[in-house]
């Protein structure tokens, strides 16, 4: 249940429904069989699977868990290419003339279309959460794109929904950076991880170092040289570890073992369906909290960011 990755955004004037409202527009969308025509698709998908009977939706003191099946079905390009360009020679050679552009583009097209049914179908699930009380959703994705993509079902899912990526005052990257390059200027409850990626502002390329000092004498040489953090590796108190990216997502999340060890406690007895929500919410808290103090080592959110629709 616990995230590993975290895109965050911010909700403007969401609608105000309640879970059962909610529930009922995710099951006009829940997850169904690819069909054999389809490359891809995303519907909503039970956040237990089967230990959930079906429920699409968890909802505990505020905060909602939902869930996205993802489907899509793998051909290979080069599949595709091969198959175009043994077609292509044999009309060349059957008809003594070359083939137009447009005629490999209507080629390929037709190509795919024929052997998409017999291509792999590659499932993801991917988690989202959603913070009533703070306007926030958190999607566990390994990319922007794969988040944007659970964003965009929400809102066909609500019919409109505005949201931006949650944003500071203060960049990331100018904050690690000075956090990297000061130690005085850290926060109190802040540790530096091991890992750290450096970007230059010329075209000298991404230097990424792990399992390093990054207090050590060659990193401030590299900030020195004008290089900028532009991901981070920190922890909280102990409570959660992350590497911080310079677009606000939280990546290769870790919790501490205190709260691992207080939901291994918690009293579900072999309850699977029990054990989630407890998971869940208590993780859901650990990150409510710690998000706002991190936005607040930020110098505080930006609220001028316009919303999409």
């Amino acid at each position: 249940m616990w995230f590993k990755h975290l895109h965050l955004y911010r909700l403007h004037g969401a609608p105000e429904l309640d879970s059962t409202m909610l529930a009922d527009a995710l099951e006009t969308h829940a997850a169904k069989p690819l069909g054999t025509a389809d490359a891809r698709r995303l519907g909503w998908t039970a956040p237990a699977g089967r230990l959930g009977g079906g429920q699409l939706l968890h909802e505990i003191q505020g905060h909602r868990l939902l869930s996205v099946l993802r489907q899509e079905r793998l051909l290979p390009a080069s599949v595709v290419k091969e198959e175009v360009d043994e077609q292509v020679a044999d009309i060349e050679a059957r008809e003594g003339r070359k083939v137009t552009r447009k005629e490999k583009t209507a080629l390929k097209e037709q190509i795919t279309e024929e052997l998409l049914p017999r291509a792999f179908v590659r499932s993801q699930k991917i988690d989202l959460w959603w913070d009533t009380r703070r306007h926030l959703i958190g999607i566990n994705a390994s990319s922007r794109t794969r988040a944007e993509d659970v964003l965009d079902l929400l809102r066909e899912t609500l019919g409109s929904l505005k949201a931006t990526p949650l944003s500071s005052q203060t960049l990331p990257i100018r904050a690690m950076t000075t956090w990297l390059g000061d130690p005085a200027s850290r926060p109190a409850d802040l540790q530096l991880g091991d890992q750290v990626e450096l970007k230059a502002k010329g075209d000298d390329g991404v230097l990424r170092a792990r399992q390093v000092d990054l207090d050590s004498d060659e990193i401030q040489q590299l900030l020195e040289s004008g290089r900028q953090a532009s991901k981070l590796a920190m922890s909280l108190e102990g409570r959660l570890s992350f590497v911080l990216h310079d677009d606000l997502a939280l990546k290769s999340l870790r919790f501490g073992d205190a709260l691992i060890e207080e939901a291994d406690h918690a009293d579900d007895g072999d309850d699977a369906l029990a054990r989630l929500e407890t998971d869940f919410i208590l993780m859901a808290q650990a990150l409510s909290d710690d998000i706002v103090r991190l936005i607040e080592w930020l110098d505080g959110e930006n609220t001028q960011a316009p919303a999409e629709t």
